[in-house]
């Protein structure tokens, strides 16, 4: 269409790019309106309506390109000023009334699963050697993809409270599992042999005296996808997830911080099967010797009585889960046996883990013939915060380069190796502190997994 304008061409070749992007189609489907391409926006219009079926605004916009009246809509208001009577012969007012039968001057109905099917959307590969295009994954650093949360149960009155009526949220078990985390196969399979293989038989398990209980304690690197997977274990348990941290605890009344975490464990029995997930552990099971404050060192003594139980049914079904960046600052009190006297190593993702974070955070962005092999190759070490920023920062040159020409222009693979060079994997300073103790303070052969992998990386 050479009477097109720079702008109409350039969302043409946008929205071409990110079929999926809604807003962005309807931006387009309203200037081919104010151009007067009316047929060419219902097609557009329709693709959208593929995608958000139930967007009002969709619909609405839909409605207008066919040029129909809006179902439903008042007729205008009356003005102050009323019109001259005018005198009516009754026969000529009953035939002006609308019928029932035919239905009168009401707006005609829309077929909008007609207007769906009409056309279909034909765009090419947005990322390189794959024309099939696959499915969504799920970043298991991002927070909005932890699983959502589903409503509360309701309590014997009716209410969406819990049963104490405390500010305890409990999320019911979500739709993430194990196999929603891209790569990292060798964290699922010691979860699978540690922790979940006991709980799935539960014939196995009595006969072998295994308690439904447990505690597991996640380190590694910051960014690395450790919140995530706890929610992915208790999607698993197929139980209740209750994330906690500092800032849910301390209180600057004595004995309340104590009553709270006491509160905590009582949620969590009350509604097991529950995982308590303990955010930033080293925080809040900081060493005792290390702390100047009478008030924290109750707090790490109410949390090793809670962990206890007082008899050996009362945390049945309470899993702990906990994480920490440092875990050699964490009281050793908490890792004896029968506490959190697991551990698990969560590295950086690997090649498998990273494809499927990059794809997670492009999904809707506009990219052309992305290479996610040679990205891959370049982001070893990165954690999923840093691919995340890796993302971010690609964007930010197209945007700043559409800005400056007036056409919008494509994220391709070169904006994504430009951003990975001004990147520094915010892993390795993690592993400069890991690495002396690993090679000092490994007592009892406890960070042997982080021994292993820094030796076969080369870093001791």
């Amino acid at each position: 269409m050479s009477d097109e304008s720079p702008l109409i061409r350039s969302l043409r070749a946008a929205v071409a790019a990110a079929p999926e992007d809604v807003p962005l189609r309807l931006h387009f489907t309203e200037l081919l309106l104010a151009e007067g391409r009316h047929d060419e926006a219902v097609t557009q219009a329709a693709v959208a309506l593929q995608h958000a079926p139930g967007d009002e605004a969709v619909r609405d916009l839909m409605v207008r390109a066919m040029q129909l009246p809006t179902v439903g809509t008042p007729p205008p208001a009356a003005t102050e000023t009323p019109a001259p009577p005018t005198t009516t012969p009754p026969q000529a007012a009953a035939s002006a009334a609308p019928s029932p039968a035919t239905g009168g001057t009401q707006p005609r109905a829309f077929d909008w699963a007609a207007a769906e099917q009409e056309v279909a959307d034909v765009v090419g590969p947005r990322f390189a050697a794959d024309p099939t295009g696959p499915t969504d994954p799920i970043d298991p650093t991002d927070p909005a993809d932890a699983g959502d949360a589903t409503e509360a149960p309701l309590t014997a009155d009716g209410s969406g409270a819990p049963a104490d009526a405390s500010a305890w949220d409990i999320d019911a078990p979500g739709d993430v599992r194990l196999a929603d985390v891209g790569g990292m196969q060798q964290v699922k399979d010691r979860l699978e042999a540690a922790f979940l293989a006991p709980m799935r038989n539960p014939e196995l398990r009595k006969l072998y005296g295994k308690s439904l209980r447990g505690g597991l304690l996640l380190y590694g690197p910051p960014g690395c996808g450790k919140t995530f997977i706890a929610r992915a274990v208790a999607g698993e348990l197929g139980a209740g997830f209750m994330s906690v941290s500092l800032s849910d605890i301390l209180d600057m009344y004595i004995g309340t911080s104590e009553k709270n975490v006491h509160d905590i464990f009582e949620a969590a029995r009350r509604q097991a099967p529950c995982v308590i997930f303990l955010d930033e552990l080293d925080a809040l099971g900081a060493k005792r010797s290390r702390m100047h404050h009478s008030g924290l060192r109750n707090v790490v003594n109410q949390l090793l009585t809670e962990l206890d139980g007082i008899n050996a049914a009362q945390n049945e079904g309470v899993f702990v889960l906990a994480a920490t960046n440092v875990p050699w600052d964490v009281d050793l009190a908490l890792r004896r046996p029968g506490r959190l006297d697991r551990t698990l190593l969560v590295l950086p993702p690997d090649a498998p883990a990273r494809e499927s974070i990059l794809r997670y955070h492009l999904r809707e962005r506009p990219i052309e013939s992305v290479d996610l092999g040679k990205i891959v190759k370049v982001t070893e070490d990165f954690s999923g915060a840093d691919l995340a920023h890796l993302c971010e920062s690609a964007a930010e040159y197209a945007l700043l380069d559409s800005a400056r020409s007036g056409t919008i222009r494509m994220i391709v693979t070169k904006d994504l190796l430009t951003a990975a060079k001004q990147i520094k994997p915010s892993s390795e300073s993690w592993f400069a502190s890991a690495r002396n103790v690993a090679m000092f303070a490994n007592d009892g052969g406890v960070y042997d997994d982080l021994v292993t992998y820094l030796k076969k990386k080369r870093k001791l």
